[in-house]
């Protein structure tokens, strides 16, 4: 076998590409290089210049990395990027395929970190994590935050997960539990979601958990269209989290309004009875519910609701635009609680100045929420309170009901009436002291 040493190898025709061999074993492409079938092996050197057609081989070492510049058609990098013409994939993570590069992530409180109203509750409904309403029938559950210590949702930055447990069996067949988030109209259909178009996504991410194993489900639900839903199934091991990724493609007959209903259910479902089951739902396609056929015939057959302290569990929920799920997007404590803050605000130990009474037992205040809400809040004191003028002593007055007579969602600023026992004569500057006061604006 023959070898040529040299320091330079260069094509006479100036418009092709040079090629030269460095002292220290490295190559150097350089021009304009067109590959018809592609260049291969493996680049321990640099690579500068434009290259069309697919670059194949092994980028083996960070300081023997090839920087390339204006390659088309779907060059690989092992070990550095993996580019194609769906993803970009940089050390292991990957990058959006469409959407926003910030601000990704539909779901709100998606690592479980706001608990306003509390962190263990037996009723169904709005009472424990922000943004989740975990809804049960026919079965005895209690919803609960906990705190992860450990795992892989842990490695990942996760401290808090979502907990419902069955604190009673069941053998109805119309018992079920679920873990549901309703997103906001607006906020879909002014994601870059093209969702009338079958080829364009959502991808959905979520960690979870249960004490069975068996076959789960989520379902998403289309309000804005009526009874359309779309269905993915999932299988779990027992007591190991387990990350689940899917898409969620667009439909022709999709509706999304741009206002503030809702404009996507996502629901986490553990367990639905044979009397939510039916030929007529599917799994994997939109359809629309016929009857109370939510899920497909024969499904939850490790019968969660007839299993005594079964426990389901789920905590990183994101969906955002594209077919690659990207990796989750973290947001601050502070961040978080404003986005939850839009839809129920709990005020503890009120105080409002700038107050005025206007008739006997009531008493108004200017109402400042920290953000916008949804819409005009639903106020309800759950813990009364004292009247104190700051002219006169009003005493011991106690609160029976309030109200928001007026509010400007856009400003967030309104007007709050309580009414209480007190009937003294009239004051012009009031507080509030001691009391609290949740204002709900939940889809």
């Amino acid at each position: 076998m023959s070898i040529v040493r040299t320091n330079n190898l260069q094509n006479p025709d100036s418009s092709g590409i040079n090629i030269e061999l460095s002292q220290n074993g490295g190559v150097i492409l350089s021009g304009v290089a067109t590959a018809t079938s592609g260049f291969s092996g493996d680049l321990t050197g640099n690579l500068t210049g434009n290259v069309t057609g697919n670059l194949t081989g092994t980028a083996s070492t960070a300081t023997a990395a090839a920087t390339a510049y204006g390659l088309s058609g779907s060059p690989t990098l092992s070990g550095i990027t993996s580019v194609s013409t769906s993803n970009l994939t940089v050390n292991g993570n990957a990058y959006p395929s469409a959407g926003p590069l910030s601000n990704r992530n539909l779901i709100i409180n998606g690592a479980m970190q706001v608990a306003q109203r509390g962190t263990s509750s037996t009723s169904s409904g709005y009472h424990t994590v922000d943004r989740y309403k975990p809804s049960f029938g026919g079965v005895s559950v209690t919803q609960s935050q906990q705190a992860l210590s450990s795992g892989d949702p842990y490695n990942e930055g996760f401290r808090h997960f979502l907990r419902t447990a069955n604190t009673a069996t069941s053998t109805s067949t119309t018992a079920y539990t679920q873990i549901e988030q309703r997103i906001e109209s607006q906020n879909v259909a002014t994601s870059g979601w093209n969702y009338t178009n079958s080829s364009s996504f959502l991808v959905s991410s979520f960690w979870v958990r249960s004490s069975l194993a068996g076959t789960y489900y989520v379902q998403y639900r289309a309000p804005d269209v009526g009874n359309y839903y779309f269905n993915r199934s999932f299988t779990l091991s027992a007591d190991t989290w387990t990350k689940v990724t899917h898409t969620i493609p667009g439909d022709s007959s999709m509706v999304i309004n741009n206002d503030n209903g809702i404009g996507l259910e996502v629901v986490v479902v553990a367990h639905y009875g044979t009397g939510w089951q039916g030929s007529t739902a599917t799994d994997g396609s939109w359809f629309t519910r016929s009857n109370n056929e939510y899920f497909p015939s024969s499904t939850f057959s490790q019968n969660w609701a007839n299993t005594a302290s079964a426990t389901f569990d789920i905590t990183g929920v994101q969906i955002e635009v594209g077919s690659v799920a990207t990796p989750f997007e973290h947001r601050s404590y502070g961040e978080e609680l404003a986005l939850c803050q839009r839809y129920f605000w709990i005020v503890p130990n009120a105080r409002w100045l700038m107050g005025y009474k206007r008739h006997d037992s009531q008493v108004y205040f200017q109402l400042d929420t920290p953000v916008p809400m949804r819409t005009s809040p639903t106020p309800t004191i759950t813990s009364v309170g004292t009247f104190t003028n700051h002219q006169t002593a009003l005493g011991g007055a106690v609160q029976t009901t309030c109200s928001v007579f007026e509010y400007r969602p856009d400003s967030g600023r309104g007007s709050l009436r309580i009414d209480s026992t007190y009937t003294g004569t009239h004051v012009t500057i009031p507080s509030w002291e001691a009391g609290t006061i949740e204002f709900d604006a939940e889809l």
